[in-house]
């Protein structure tokens, strides 16, 4: 099974991340870490785990968890998950390595803009427009 993470899920857990990291408490990480899935989602995770316990799985988890390393975080829920054949994907949020340039594409795509276009392209669409094709 796949499950998706979008960005704003994984930038809340980034920003829990580094709070429970400041304050040192990883109680309201866990909960938004919970609130990132969709019920369903949760649902489908404890019927894989032993302990059937979404909550207790995360509990271990961040028990796990040095404290200190957000990408560790997401490393370990990927492999804990992995572990009952859950394979995580998500959008990386702003500040996260090259694999996340998918999730910094425009929502208007169909919106034209011009200031994007290079000088010839530019041209092509100037030609478009007079109907020179």
């Amino acid at each position: 099974m796949e499950i998706f993470l979008d960005k704003k899920a994984v930038k809340q857990i980034r920003l829990s991340a580094q709070d429970a990291i400041e304050e040192g408490d990883t109680e309201t990480l866990r909960e938004d870490i919970i609130d990132a899935f969709t019920e369903e989602q949760v649902e489908e995770i404890e019927r894989r785990l032993d302990s059937g316990d979404f909550f207790e799985f995360l509990t271990e988890l961040l028990d796990e968890w040095s404290g200190d390393d957000i990408d560790e975080l997401f490393e370990l829920i990927e492999t804990q998950l992995g572990d009952v054949s859950i394979d995580l994907k998500y959008e990386l949020a702003e500040g996260g390595d090259d694999d996340g340039k998918e999730a910094d594409v425009d929502d208007d795509e169909d919106v034209d803009d011009d200031d994007d276009l290079d000088e010839e392209e530019e041209e092509e669409e100037e030609k478009k427009d007079r109907g020179d094709y």
